[in-house]
């Protein structure tokens, strides 16, 4: 994570003490602007990448940049935000998509949605996919915050819950997890 602090001062102390206090901290306005996480995805197939999250205030929309290799060529793939930062299992450690609110999963635009659906990323020729979306939903700052949770590029394309099925309003039917990676602080 990045938020201006500096050795010995009060914002790298709270830091490296984790959770709670960065919160308190951003309240009490010592902290810069912008917030940044970061995820390197890694798994049991040729795909990997990097995400980063930033983060302006709790009201901001939060920017996910995504670099992404080793994808089917041509292809979109399911992105999600998934509950557990684990992965002693691979990526099926990570649990559902992150679902606060108990919502069916739908589109990144839809109002009936998990907080962890982010659509598909569409591949290039070469099965790369870079971008950066907004998302009004996805927190790094507050109780519903997705720092330490996993984000996962799927093997499958994410029917956005128009599946006509039962596990199209769970998964958006997206298929196997090849690369996930938790978020956490940049460096």
């Amino acid at each position: 994570m990045q938020v201006a602090a500096h050795p010995g001062s009060r914002e790298m102390d709270c830091i490296e003490r984790g959770g709670g206090c960065i919160q308190h901290v951003l309240d009490a306005g010592d902290c810069a602007s912008i917030i940044l996480f970061f995820a390197v995805l890694r798994g049991d197939a040729k795909v990997s990448g990097t995400v980063t999250f930033e983060q302006d205030s709790e009201s901001a929309p939060t920017r996910i940049t995504y670099d992404l290799t080793g994808n089917d060529a041509n292809a979109e793939r399911g992105f999600h935000i998934h509950t557990f930062g684990d992965n002693t299992n691979g990526c099926t450690s990570a649990g559902p998509h992150f679902n606060p609110h108990g919502k069916t999963h739908g589109a990144p635009t839809d109002e009936a949605r998990h907080v962890g659906d982010l659509g598909n990323v569409k591949t290039d020729g070469q099965g790369n996919a870079k971008g950066t979306l907004e998302d009004s939903l996805v927190k790094l700052i507050g109780p519903e915050s997705v720092i330490g949770r996993t984000v996962v590029v799927h093997a499958g394309t994410d029917d956005l819950g128009k599946g006509g099925n039962e596990e199209s309003l769970k998964t958006g039917n997206a298929g196997p997890r090849p690369a996930c990676g938790v978020i956490g602080i940049s460096n």
